[in-house]
């Protein structure tokens, strides 16, 4: 069972076992005519009534898990498991619920309670809840245990998907979104609350840290002259600060890799401090870019060659 403090890593345990739990043989059968719903089947499962196929969250149970295998063969189905005496099941629960819905029926989310199933959960090894695992083309894929960062739940989400062959464009995260309006209308404020408050929960995110980047990046050359400040630049190359300020108008005016090599000739001229000084301000601007620009790329190459 993976570690809660971990992303959770995806394999394939295999087939899952369900010889404890198959239904009873075929019952009598039924007159002609509609059959009515099976009160044990899932919406959003076959027989589950005018909403099958639409709902995305489910409740499994003993006796219908079966056909939520079933189901799995066309749709994961990631299953919740929980009980309600569980606290941390109820931090849990509602951002499961919430992303299944943002996944529009790409995924099932299947809520087992342990108390009222505990056939179903010691058939799939629950040892310690909230824990989830998904069932994809009616194999058991390994989930984690506890409760982990929505940024983390959306790739353990993003591998089940990749395990069901499903390519899926990652949706827009609407706190990015916030920021990048923010930006764009000048609210430097409320755009690096937004980038910020992304970056607290995820450090990684690359998005966020990029128009972190441009926030500060935008803060440095407020109300500058900038042919004044290029100009003096080129009059004293030696000039710290213009240096550096003249990069940042070149960054903005689309004329990045010029902005890097200015920086780069600067370090191979100063050393210590003022080095270190530098060397942090073109990390900056490369991170107002991201990783992903071949400037950037060719940047870091003649970086590590002035500073080594």
């Amino acid at each position: 069972m993976s570690d809660p403090r971990t992303t959770p890593s995806i394999f394939t345990r295999g087939a899952v076992d369900l010889s404890a739990l198959r239904a009873p043989s075929q019952a009598p059968a039924r007159p002609a005519g509609p059959a009515p719903a099976d009160p044990h089947t899932p919406a959003g499962v076959p027989g589950g009534g005018p909403q099958a196929g639409r709902d995305t969250v489910i409740d499994v149970t003993e006796a219908n898990f079966q056909t939520v295998l079933e189901r799995s063969m066309t749709t994961p189905v990631v299953l919740d498991f929980w009980a309600e005496w569980c606290e941390p099941c109820k931090q849990l629960s509602p951002v499961l619920e919430k992303l299944a819905a943002e996944g529009a029926g790409t995924w099932l989310l299947g809520k087992v309670d342990v108390d009222a199933n505990p056939r179903l959960a010691q058939a799939l090894r629950v040892q310690g809840i909230p824990m989830v695992v998904a069932v994809v083309g009616g194999q058991l894929v390994e989930g984690f245990t506890g409760v982990l960062p929505e940024a983390q739940i959306r790739q353990y989400l993003d591998a089940v998907l990749k395990a069901a062959g499903i390519s899926v464009e990652p949706a827009e995260d609407p706190r990015l979104a916030a920021g990048d309006d923010a930006l764009m209308m000048g609210d430097l404020d409320a755009a690096e609350a937004a980038y910020r408050k992304i970056l607290a929960e995820s450090p990684q995110d690359r998005a966020a840290e990029s128009g972190l980047a441009q926030v500060d990046l935008y803060r440095r050359v407020s109300g500058v002259d900038a042919a004044g400040a290029l100009a003096k630049a080129a009059a004293d190359p030696d000039d710290i600060a213009a240096q550096r300020l003249a990069a940042d108008i070149e960054v903005l005016s689309g004329q990045a890799a010029e902005a890097y090599t200015r920086l780069v000739n600067l370090i191979r001229r100063t050393s210590g401090d003022e080095r270190d000084e530098v060397r942090r301000h073109l990390l900056s601007l490369f991170a107002v870019a991201g990783p992903e620009d071949p400037a950037v790329a060719t940047a870091r190459r003649a970086l590590a060659s002035a500073l080594f």
